[in-house]
């Protein structure tokens, strides 16, 4: 006998998911308390700064680098759908290049962080507070929740690397294309905040070397996602158009990252530090060890030093 869902079997279904879970979720939370309060901690904080963003732009007046960070957010994820291409046609690489191209992005985003986002922030922080010293402790608390951001989403968004596999809570209840598609939005959505705070005040030698930055090191990292779902099973297509789509990260996060730095005075160098303390985890986290992890230190290590050493100079010149 064939049994026919109904409404009300249908909402049990739905009540019955819903409760498992919340139930995988409260587990979850318990095993790793610490990192839970921490990532209740930094969201409160993003919370508090976006809605002094949003006070002002209800007031009537926008962030002066809205359009800018927006643009800005859109060339990352131009660049990281141009990038992925080559994956049509490309079934992979070879390791040691391949960990070289990381390794360069690494390098990129290290600098960019240092140059494009701490350094500004310590100008901004001491302009603020009229003192050294406190303008870099504003700066590490940036960092701090930064940091305890991206360790608290790693932690409980369910998601898969491709050489470590599947983490995060309820992660066998998810498809492996999910998994992929929300361990790639942990890396670029950090990128795209990045970009949002350093246009926030429409400062364009803050914001355009690190866009600048980013955007060509999604280059070599949108390639790279591409051939690691290929290698995972995924089409040729279907591999590239995840890897493109996971670009769309970015404007997101540069809007982010525009309204939790427009509000109050300190938001500014709170926000660099934020976005900084965010980069610089994704980098020491999960891309460094992931270009190690082959045997190929020293090649990544050179490409890393290339990477930084680019980054240095774009900021030099146009900053």
């Amino acid at each position: 006998m064939t049994v026919r869902a109904t409404p009300r079997n249908g909402v049990a279904a739905l009540a019955a998911t819903q409760s498992g879970w919340l139930d995988l979720l409260r587990n979850h939370v318990r095993e790793h308390m610490l990192i839970a309060v921490g990532l209740g901690l930094a969201l409160l904080v993003v919370l508090f700064l976006l809605a002094q963003s949003i006070t002002q732009i209800v007031a009537g007046t926008p962030p002066p680098g809205l359009l800018p960070a927006l643009l800005g957010g859109v060339a990352g994820f131009a660049t990281t759908a141009m990038g992925a291409l080559p994956a049509l046609i490309l079934r992979s690489l070879p390791q040691r290049i391949e960990d070289s191209l990381l390794g360069l992005a690494a390098g990129m985003m290290l600098a960019a962080s240092a140059f494009s986002l701490l350094l500004p922030g310590l100008e901004a922080g001491t302009a603020v507070v009229g003192n050294a010293a406190l303008g870099a402790g504003i700066v590490v608390l940036g960092m701090g929740m930064g940091v305890l951001l991206m360790l608290g989403l790693d932690a409980f968004i369910p998601h898969e690397h491709d050489k470590t596999g599947p983490c995060g809570p309820g992660h066998e209840r998810c498809g492996r294309i999910w998994l992929f598609v929300f361990a790639i939005a942990l890396h670029n959505l950090p990128e795209g905040m990045a970009i949002g705070v350093s246009f926030s005040q429409g400062d364009m030698s803050v914001g355009l070397p690190l866009t600048t930055a980013i955007a060509l090191q999604d280059i070599p990292e949108g390639l790279a996602v591409a051939l690691a779902l290929r290698s995972a099973g995924f089409t040729p297509t279907l591999a590239v158009l995840v890897a493109a789509l996971s670009g769309l990260l970015e404007p997101v996060g540069s809007l982010l990252g525009v309204g939790l730095s427009s509000g109050l005075a300190a938001a500014y160098p709170i926000g660099l530090g934020l976005a900084a303390g965010s980069m610089l985890f994704v980098v020491s986290h999960e891309v460094i060890p992931e270009t190690h992890r082959n045997g190929h230190q020293t090649s990544a290590t050179l490409g890393l030093m290339a990477g930084f050493a680019l980054m240095m100079v774009l900021d030099t010149t146009l900053g």
